[in-house]
């Protein structure tokens, strides 16, 4: 577990932003601290894990989030650790304060979601206006025979019909199954038949790079084979034509979604009700769902925007998401809870050229931009002159989760996008957390790729082998106290959750990502503790390799794996995308091999280095390296439902060729 790895990545940056002591004081988590007379930031985070059920009472009530029953007791633990109970006796539909309490103050005419089609289409709903469309949807969704407890799967692009039915479920009473968009029928089915789902929301198709891409055949071949399944619910997205259809199982949304009432009830839940299962794939087996509440998972999304990333009800958030990623419920939660703007966007970042998305930041006001630093390497390819005929004075802060950053890429942004003098704020956490265990803030100075720390509320530390903190070294994320966002266990399945995250030391959560934190006390996330590769006894996670072969001028990006060696056990074998396509030849491989020897050691030197046109990734741009291994050594890759572009194998395999 805790690896006593020394790290040279890193630790050699230093300081390059510092909060302007000006512009704290008028910050959320400012106003927070005074009104509970906390005098400085490290006292706050102290005093929000001494004390967890004085900090999370605290944090609704500092949200405003409005209880039709009060609860008895913030958190019983009763059950262990591993089982609390939130807001217990609590009654709470979170839709609630989403939306409907917006409606009695000046937020109702307020802009809650700016959409934006890849064909340059752009529309503005207020609180109001969604409102009526989500009532609508919920008593359609009523006439279609869905009822409190049921599971509806929302399988759609970024368009305005996912935020209202994803809504309006849960107004209900029902429970979200939200699934990524570019999904197959296999990875559909999965998640519908563990989830127990009867009923499926999906679109004609979606539009990427000036292209209709088909979804109703994937629904539909999904559904098949499903027991019970009863009906779709079809949006026209792109006016598809020849759309398969089933008689009496099949609705245009349009047909029975426009003649409903602007008025509907809305269902008394428990605080605890399930609200929404969102799955993440393992490394093996099934993919896990994870069970979120009325007072989980939103709680903890608003809270994260709220204090870390200080989102004000006239700020704009834009998440580059899909739905299916724990990012896309976490966007809407949020925002809503706050009483702020979010913008959805349905199409490709860099469609119809790259400066798509400064345009946005410009057209929309973006003040708080999600990206991953796999965005923005490949931006910066096209050099720091691109912003220039933009207007980006609105942004606040860069935001970015998903793959770690190279520190070239981190100043780049830093330097062009931020001009120095912005925050970015890397965020780590995950679907099972709600959101994040660290983050960047306003109140901390931030060097290149680092994190300020625990988001407030986390217990989290960095330990070794037996448990113990490490500091200047690699050890394992842990979480030593519940938080209001935890999972409520993994659906159907109590016993694979307690294997996942409880297993290894008692009674602390071990997340399975290596981090590190530096004598300054700053973070730094080194990916997934499962991709760990030891040569000659020295362990080193993928990114420390991948960020030296992302500093020379030819690579674009790369990915490292470890292999069986009889002797040393692993070696390194790394995958490379040239800047250039013609650039991969025997003369780079020498030189990217000098690279990675001279600055890790000989120890660490390449077995081999190939050249791809395609790494496997996530849609949020997470680079599966366990693919990559499998499909190097001939092994069953496992569960590829979370891989973006199926493709990408046939790249690894062509490459090794």
């Amino acid at each position: 577990m805790g690896r006593n790895v020394t790290v040279s990545f890193p630790f050699e940056q230093k300081i390059v932003w510092r909060p302007d002591p000006g512009e704290l004081q008028h910050t959320n988590l400012a106003r927070f601290m005074k009104v509970h007379d906390i005098q400085s930031y490290d006292l706050l985070l102290e005093r929000a894990v001494k004390d967890i059920n004085w900090f999370w009472d605290a944090v609704l009530r500092d949200l405003k989030i409005h209880f039709h029953k009060s609860y008895d007791q913030v958190v019983d633990l009763s059950d262990g650790i591993q089982f609390p109970r939130w807001c217990t006796n609590g009654r709470l539909n979170i839709v609630y304060n989403c939306l409907d309490k917006w409606l009695l103050t000046d937020r109702a005419d307020s802009v809650a979601l700016i959409w934006e089609a890849e064909e340059g289409k752009t529309t503005s709903y207020t609180y109001r206006d969604i409102s009526g469309y989500v009532n609508r949807c919920a008593n359609a969704l009523k006439v279609i025979g869905v009822k409190q407890g049921d599971v509806v799967g929302l399988f759609l692009p970024m368009i305005p019909e996912l935020l209202f039915v994803f809504l309006a479920t849960i107004k209900i009473g029902a429970i979200i199954l939200p699934l990524f968009s570019g999904y197959g029928p296999g990875a559909i089915f999965s998640r519908m038949d563990d989830s127990g789902a009867k009923f499926l929301v999906t679109a004609d198709g979606l539009m990427r790079r000036g292209k209709k891409v088909a979804m109703k055949t994937s629904a539909d071949d999904a559904v098949a084979n499903l027991d019970g399944f009863k009906h779709m619910l079809v949006v026209n997205r792109c006016n598809m034509d020849n759309i398969p259809w089933q008689a009496n199982r099949d609705f245009w949304w349009h047909d029975i979604i426009d003649g409903q009432s602007e008025t509907a009830g809305l269902e008394d839940t428990a605080a605890e009700d399930p609200l929404m299962l969102i799955y993440t794939s393992g490394t093996t087996g099934k993919p896990k769902g994870a069970v979120h509440t009325h007072c989980g998972f939103p709680i903890k999304a608003a809270q994260d925007m709220y204090q870390c990333m200080d989102l004000k009800n006239d700020e704009t958030m834009y998440w580059m998401t899909d739905m299916g990623w724990m990012m896309g419920p976490w966007q809407v939660f949020g925002t809503m809870l706050i009483g702020a703007t979010m913008l959805f966007y349905d199409g490709a970042p860099d469609f119809p050229d790259h400066t798509r998305l400064w345009q946005q930041i410009q057209r929309h006001n973006i003040t708080h931009l999600g990206v991953s630093p796999t965005l923005i390497r490949t931006l910066k390819q096209h050099g720091q002159n691109q912003f220039a005929d933009y207007d980006l004075t609105s942004l606040r802060m860069v935001g970015s989760t998903g793959s770690p950053w190279d520190p070239e890429s981190w100043n780049w942004c830093f330097e062009h996008l931020l001009d120095s003098s912005k925050p970015i704020i890397n965020y780590s956490g995950g679907t099972e957390i709600s959101g994040g265990i660290v983050c960047g803030n306003f109140f901390s100075p931030l060097k290149p790729c680092a994190f300020s720390g625990p988001v407030p509320g986390m217990d989290a530390d960095v330990v070794d082998d037996t448990g113990h903190p490490v500091r200047g070294k690699v050890g394992e994320i842990i979480i030593r106290q519940p938080w209001i966002g935890m999972t409520r266990g993994f659906w159907r399945d109590k016993q694979r959750y307690l294997d996942t995250y409880w297993r290894r030391i008692d009674d602390v959560w071990v997340h399975g990502d290596f981090a590190a934190i530096d004598g300054d006390g700053l973070w730094y996330i080194l990916g997934r503790s499962d991709d760990t590769i030891k040569v000659s006894g020295k362990r080193i996670g993928p990114a420390e390799v991948e960020s030296v072969l992302n500093t020379h001028p030819k690579i674009l990006e790369s990915a490292v794996i470890g292999v069986p060696h009889e002797i040393k056990g692993e070696e390194l074998v790394c995958f490379c995308i040239c800047k250039d396509q013609k650039s991969g030849d025997q003369a780079l491989q020498a030189e990217l091999e000098s690279l990675v020897t001279g600055q890790l050691g000989k120890p660490l030197r390449p077995k081999k280095i190939y050249f791809t046109s395609k790494l496997p990734k996530t849609r949020n741009a997470k680079v599966l390296h366990r693919l990559i291994r499998a499909t190097y050594l001939g092994n069953d890759p496992g569960d590829v439902s979370s891989l973006e572009d199926p493709h990408a194998i046939e790249a690894i395999k062509h490459a090794i060729i």
